[in-house]
This record gives structure tokens, C-alpha cells and sequence, in this order.
């Protein structure tokens, strides 16, 4: 790791699980860092600011580590004190849309590069892997990464990063949702055991050949297995666990159906 020559001050909005762990680490591999949070103290190391302002004031990078639904005002409160040139990073789950709409408010006073978290960042901090995209995003993997973090810069603009990432998340939260309630359905009809041991041996026995399967079997056996998740959504409904993932898939399957070519 190599600490750049001459340190920019980087400033650290939202001081969250994310956001604290983040600066921390920024600030233990010897960059000078900034941090805000209306609720959260800033961690050791950190330089305490008490506003968005005040934290921004002469920052050459912002992380705006807060939430999507602050995104917006963080910028907006933030932009009267920011240099011109200041890359602002937004590393919030967002839309693209969000991602554009700050790149838009920003002007060209600053340069807005969108960056999203790639796996969680506790037990990771600055080491989270991160992909970034607009126009600013090599500088900001430059500065980041001589401090310690991984920054996959894509090709494309400002909400690319975004999209990458909440495709993923369709994949990996919505396997995490049908765990979840199959796990409820089966502890209420006294089998939960059986059911993680079964889910664990297929998750081990997953491998390249997995995604094909799962593709190609749901089209091919589409309708058999519209009334198998049928069946299902009945079965959650009689153990008295509300169903929501099962009638998705029930769906899902059904419109694979509707999508085959006529005879």
C-alpha cells in the first residue's frame, strides 16, 4: 500500500455500521479524514464535523455514505461549500436513476462518481470491494486505492455501478428471501432441520453447470412446476405462514409459459 504524497482531506458522510468502519480505515492508513453523522460520534481518528458543510469545507473527496433517502439533501446542503472539482463519491444502494439525478445536481461544480459496495462491509471496512463508474472514477480508484481498497472501475457512466449491483441483488436477496420462508414454512410444520440440512447439501453441490439447470429446467418444466409452486403457496397458506416468495415463483413461471412460441 502506498499513501499518496500529498494527502487529500476526504470527507465521510453518514457515520453508520458502513460509514464508520470506512473512515476508520481511511483515516488509520494516514489519510486525513472528516466525518458527519447527526446521530453517530465520529470514530477515532476521524475529524469530527457538525454539519454536511462543515465536513465537505476544502475536501478534495466526499463519500456520501448515508442512505439513498438522504443522497439528494446530503449533496444539495453540501454543494455551498464545496470546491469546484471535488470528486463526490455516492457509495449508497440506489437506483441508476438516483445515481444520474445527483450527477445532474452537481453540476460542474463537482464530479459525481457512482460506487457501490460489493459485499458487506463489516469484518472488510475499506477493503469491501467496490466497483465505481463516470467519468471521475479512475481518480477516485487511484486515491482510495493507495490507502488500501479495491476499486473495479467499469466502462459507462454515472448509475452503471448501480445497475450491477442491484442486478446482483435480485440474484443473492432474493435467494436469501426463499430460504428465509421456506425455513419459516417448515418450522411450522415441525421440519426445519431436515430442510437446512437439505438446503445446505444443495448449496455444496452447486457448481458451473448450476445456472444452466436452473434456466433451462424452469422453461422447459414450466408447468409442471406452476403447479408445484402453486401447491406450495396453498401448503405455506395451511401452516399459517404467509406467502410471498412461493406465489412469486408460481408467476414467474407462469408467464415462461405465456412466453413459448405457438406450435
Amino acid at each position: 500500500m502506498t499513501v499518496p504524497a500529498s494527502r487529500p482531506v476526504i470527507a465521510v458522510l453518514g457515520l453508520g455500521e458502513a460509514g464508520s468502519l470506512i473512515a476508520a480505515d481511511l483515516a488509520a492508513a494516514g489519510a486525513i479524514v472528516r466525518g458527519y453523522d447527526p446521530k453517530v460520534p465520529a470514530p477515532a481518528g476521524v475529524g469530527a464535523a457538525d454539519s454536511d458543510a462543515a465536513a465537505v469545507s476544502g475536501a478534495s473527496i466526499v463519500l456520501s455514505v448515508n442512505s439513498a433517502a438522504d443522497a439528494v439533501d446530503a449533496l444539495r446542503d453540501s454543494l455551498p461549500g464545496l470546491p469546484t472539482g471535488t470528486i463526490w463519491a455516492d457509495l449508497n444502494t440506489a437506483t441508476p436513476g438516483l445515481k444520474e439525478r445527483l450527477a445532474a445536481l452537481g453540476g460542474r461544480t463537482v464530479r459525481v462518481v457512482d460506487v457501490a459496495l460489493m459485499s458487506p462491509v463489516p469484518g472488510r471496512g475499506l477493503r469491501t470491494p467496490m466497483t465505481a463508474s463516470g467519468p471521475a472514477a479512475p481518480e477516485l480508484a487511484v486515491v482510495l486505492g493507495g490507502y488500501g481498497a479495491s476499486v473495479e472501475v467499469l466502462d459507462g457512466p454515472v448509475g452503471a455501478a448501480a445497475t450491477r449491483k442491484l442486478l446482483r441483488s435480485v440474484f443473492y436477496k432474493g435467494l436469501a428471501a426463499a430460504v428465509t420462508e421456506s425455513l419459516e414454512a417448515a418450522r411450522a410444520a415441525g421440519l426445519e432441520e431436515w430442510l437446512r440440512g437439505n438446503i445446505r447439501e444443495e448449496l455444496i453441490r452447486g457448481d458451473a453447470s448450476t445456472l444452466d439447470r436452473l434456466v433451462d429446467g424452469s422453461r422447459r418444466h414450466a408447468v409442471r412446476r406452476r403447479e408445484e409452486m402453486a401447491a406450495a403457496t396453498e401448503l405455506l397458506t395451511d401452516l399459517g405462514v404467509p406467502p410471498r416468495i412461493a406465489p412469486a415463483a408460481r408467476d414467474v413461471l407462469d408467464a415462461l409459459i405465456e412466453q413459448r412460441p405457438t406450435p
